[in-house]
C-alpha cells in the first residue's frame, strides 16, 4: 500500500521486478528448503488473488520509481501523488497481485487507517470506515463516480467488478466534502478499473477451503480509437460455519474513445449475490439470509484544451431482500424486507491553468430514491417488487444540489490548495451548507515535506437510520445531519531507501449518528444524535526499499501504525458503531524474492478495538463483553512466467478465533490455490 506521504509508498514495497528465464515450476520450488524469517508457514500455503499475469516490461519496472507522478483523485483539478498535502494511500496493481487478498474488503485490511468490520468473508458484506468513523461516513467511488448506497452503508461495497479488473485503489483519509461532496465525512475510497490498450484474453480460476471457487474471464480489444474491456466473475463457498455460504456473479464492460478534443468513457456493471447472514444484525435470529442485485452505469467526457470541462451522468440501482428467517419462520413473522434504491446523478467539473495556479469550479445534482415495505413514508398506491411475490408500501426521496470552487497554487517549495463546496438538500431545513477546506505543504528538504490541512464535512442520515423498524432495531425520523471539522499535520519522507510519514489529526464531530441502547439487557437499538465526538490520533508509516537499492534478493519491508482515541460527549448509552473504533492497528509487511520468478509476501495485522458487544449463548443475551485484541498473519507465494501465473496462499495462518463486529465469528485458516493465463493478440 502506498501512502501519499512518499512518492512510492506501500506499493513500492510489494512491486515485482524483472525475472530471469529459468524453467522452475511452483511445485519443484516447494520441494526446496526455504529459510526466510517466518517461512515455516509456507507449508500451509495454497492461494487467492486472481490476476492477469504478464511478464514485466521496462515500463512496469520504471513505475516502481515513478509512482509519485501517478495522477490521483485528491483534488478537483488534476494532481499527482507527490503533490497531495494529505494522507492518500494507494494500493496499486502490483500489490493487488502480490498479497493474500481476493476481495476489495480484504485488501483494505492492509491499510492502517482503514477499519474493515467483516460480517461475511470474501467481500460478502463488510463495513468500511476510516480513522474511527462509521461505515456510513465513508464515500465509495468507482472510477471517480459516487456509488454510495443511500439505504445503508452495508451495501456500499456491492461492486459490479472483481478484484482482477482493478488497477488501483485510492484511500483519502479525513473529510473530503470539498472534493467529493456530502457523505465523504471521514474519508473516501476511489476504485479505479483497468483499461488495457491491447487485444487480449485472460482466464483465471482458484479453489480453496470451505468449498471455495473463484473464476474470472476477461477480454480487451482495440477497435479504431476505442478500447474495450469485458469481464465476468463468479465466486462461491459452502461457508466456514453454519449459514455462511454465498454465491456471487459479476459482469462489467467499459470502453474509452480517445479523440483530438478529448476522451469519452463509458462503464456498465451488474452484480448479483446471495449469502447466509449468520447473526449479521442480531444473534437472536442467526438463520438470516440476504440477496442483493446491483446495476451501475456512467458516461464521462474529458475535454482537452485550455478550459478542461468534464461532464458526467450516472445511474445506480440496488435491490435487496433480507430474510430474518431463511427457513422455518416464527409464527409472528410477517414476511421479508424488500428495498429498491435508484440514484441518478449529473455533474460538470471544469478547471483551467493560469499564471497563479489552477482554478476548478463546477456543479453537481444527485437524486436518491427508495421503495420499500419497511423504510420511508406510506405510499398512496403500493407497487410490485420486481421478481418477487411482494409489494412496496413505503417510499422516500431527496435531491442534493452542490456547487464548488477550488484553487491550487504551486510556488517554489510551497503548495497551497483552498476551496469550498456549498450544497442544498431537499426534505431538510438545513438551508445552504458550506464546507471550506485548505491544504498547505512545504518542501523542507530534498526528501522531506511538511504538510497541514483543515477540512469540514456533513453526512445526511441513511434511509435505514430514519425509518427502519425490526425486532431489535427502531429508526428515528427526527435525526439531524452529522457534521465534522478535522485538522491534521505532519511530515513525509521520500528517500531512495527509506520512505514514510508521520501525521497527527484531531476531529471534532457534532450530532454524530449512532445506534445505541441505554441498558445492556435492552435488546432494542435506536439511532441517536450524540452530543459530540472528539477524535485525536496519529499515524506513521515506514518503508525500507532494499530490493530496489541493493539487489533482487533483498526484501522490501513496511510497517504502519494507527492510534486513535475517541472521546464522547455523553456516556449514558452503549454504542453499536461509533464508539467501537479501532484504538490501535499495526500492519507489518515483507515481500521477498525466493528464486527467480518465485515471490513470497507476508502480512501481520494487529487490531485492538474499543467498545463492547452483547454476548449471546445460543439466542439469549448474557451481557456486555469487550472486544479482544488479536493478531492475524496472511501469506502468499506467487510464481510467474510469460502469460501464466500460479498462486498459493493462506489467510489467518495461525487459525485465530476473532470477531470484527458483534457475535459474528470470522473464518479460521483459509487455504486457496489459483492459476491464470493471458493471451495477447496482435492489433
Amino acid at each position: 500500500m502506498k501512502s501519499v506521504k512518499f512518492k512510492h509508498d506501500a506499493q513500492s514495497v510489494l512491486t515485482f521486478r524483472k525475472w530471469g528465464r529459468k524453467n522452475y515450476s511452483l511445485f519443484l520450488a516447494l520441494r526446496k528448503t526455504v529459510i526466510i524469517g517466518v517461512l515455516s508457514v509456507v507449508y500451509f500455503l495454497s492461494t487467492p488473488v486472481i490476476s492477469l499475469a504478464i511478464e514485466q516490461d521496462t515500463s512496469e519496472v520504471k513505475m516502481e520509481y515513478d509512482l509519485d507522478e501517478i495522477e490521483v483523485s485528491a483534488q478537483r483539478s488534476p494532481v499527482i501523488y507527490s503533490q497531495v498535502a494529505r494522507i492518500l494511500s494507494v494500493i496499486e496493481r502490483k500489490e493487488i497481485e502480490a498479497v493474500a487478498a481476493q476481495s476489495v474488503q480484504d485488501l483494505l485490511e492492509y491499510i492502517a487507517g482503514v477499519d474493515v468490520r467483516q460480517r461475511g468473508d470474501e467481500g460478502v458484506q463488510a463495513d468500511v470506515s476510516i480513522r474511527g468513523g462509521t461505515f456510513d461516513q465513508t464515500l465509495i467511488l468507482l472510477n471517480g463516480i459516487n456509488i454510495t448506497d443511500p439505504q445503508t452503508g452495508h451495501h456500499n461495497l456491492n461492486l459490479p467488478v472483481s478484484l482482477a479488473q482493478i488497477e488501483r485503489i485510492e484511500v483519502l483519509e479525513g473529510p473530503a466534502a470539498r472534493v467529493y461532496g456530502p457523505n465523504a465525512f471521514s474519508g473516501a475510497i476511489n476504485i479505479v478499473t483497468r483499461q488495457v490498450q491491447k487485444n487480449s484474453l485472460s482466464v483465471a480460476a482458484s479453489d480453496g477451503s470451505f468449498g471455495y471457487f473463484d473464476g474470472n474471464l476477461a477480454g480487451t480489444m482495440k477497435t479504431g480509437k476505442v478500447n474495450h474491456l469485458l469481464a465476468f466473475n463468479g465466486k462461491r463457498s459452502d461457508g466456514y460455519t453454519t449459514n455462511t455460504d454465498f454465491k456471487e456473479i459479476n459482469g462489467y464492460y467499459s470502453n474509452e474513445l480517445e479523440t483530438e478534443s478529448g476522451k469519452l468513457k463509458f462503464q456498465l456493471g451488474a452484480s448479483e449475490k446471495g449469502f447466509g447472514a449468520n447473526s449479521f444484525y442480531t444473534p437472536k435470529y442467526p438463520n438470516q439470509y440476504e440477496a442483493t442485485k446491483t446495476l451501475f452505469t456512467s458516461v464521462k467526457w474529458e475535454e482537452n484544451g485550455t478550459m478542461h470541462i468534464t461532464p458526467v451522468v450516472y445511474y445506480r440501482r440496488h435491490q435487496d431482500r433480507f430474510e430474518l428467517f431463511r427457513s422455518d419462520p416464527a409464527s409472528w413473522y410477517s414476511g421479508h424486507n424488500y428495498h429498491l434504491t435508484n440514484v441518478y446523478g449529473a455533474s460538470v467539473n471544469s478547471w483551467f491553468k493560469w499564471g497563479w495556479g489552477r482554478t476548478a469550479f463546477g456543479v453537481e445534482y444527485r437524486s436518491e430514491n427508495i421503495l420499500s415495505n419497511v423504510l420511508g413514508v406510506p405510499m398512496a398506491e403500493p407497487k410490485d417488487v420486481p421478481g418477487e411475490d411482494a409489494q412496496f408500501t413505503k417510499s422516500d426521496n431527496r435531491n442534493i444540489f452542490s456547487g464548488f470552487l477550488e484553487h491550487a497554487v504551486y510556488l517554489n517549495d510551497w503548495t497551497v490548495t483552498a476551496g469550498l463546496m456549498a450544497n442544498s438538500i431537499s426534505n431538510s431545513n438545513l438551508g445552504l451548507n458550506v464546507f471550506p477546506g485548505v491544504e498547505v505543504s512545504y518542501q523542507l528538504l530534498d526528501h522531506a515535506k511538511l504538510f497541514t490541512s483543515y477540512n469540514t464535512s456533513l453526512r445526511m442520515p441513511s434511509f435505514t437510520d430514519l425509518y427502519y423498524q425490526g425486532p431489535t432495531n427502531i429508526g428515528n425520523p427526527d435525526l439531524k445531519p452529522e457534521k465534522s471539522a478535522t485538522l491534521e499535520g505532519g511530515v513525509k519522507f521520500n528517500g531512495s531507501v527509506f520512505r514514510g510519514h508521520l501525521v497527527t489529526f484531531y476531529r471534532h464531530g457534532t450530532d454524530i449518528i449512532d445506534w445505541v441502547k441505554t441498558d445492556e439487557n435492552d435488546e432494542v437499538w435506536q439511532p441517536q444524535n450524540l452530543t459530540e465526538i472528539n477524535s485525536v490520533g496519529f499515524e506513521g508509516q515506514a518503508q525500507l526499499l532494499l530490493r530496489s537499492n541493493y539487489g533482487k534478493y533483498y526484501p522490501n519491508l513496511q510497517a504502519s501504525y494507527l492510534y486513535n482515541n475517541v472521546e464522547k460527549g455523553a456516556s449514558d448509552f452503549i454504542s453499536n458503531y461509533v464508539l467501537d473504533n479501532l484504538k490501535h492497528k499495526l500492519v507489518i509487511s515483507a515481500n521477498q524474492q525466493i528464486i527467480r520468478r518465485l515471490f513470497f509476501d507476508l502480512k501481520f495485522v494487529f487490531q485492538d478495538r474499543e467498545g463492547s458487544y452483547t454476548e449471546f449463548e445460543d439466542t439469549a443475551p448474557v451481557g456486555e463483553v469487550p472486544y479482544d485484541p488479536f493478531w492475524l498473519v496472511d501469506g502468499k507465494l506467487s510464481y510467474k512466467s510469460k502469460g501464466m501465473s500460479l498462486f498459493a496462499s493462506v489467510n489467518n495462518i495461525f487459525n485465530v478465533r476473532y470477531n470484527d463486529i458483534g457475535n459474528v465469528i470470522q473464518p479460521g485458516r483459509w487455504l486457496k490455490a489459483g492459476i491464470s493465463w493471458e493471451l495477447a493478440f496482435d492489433n
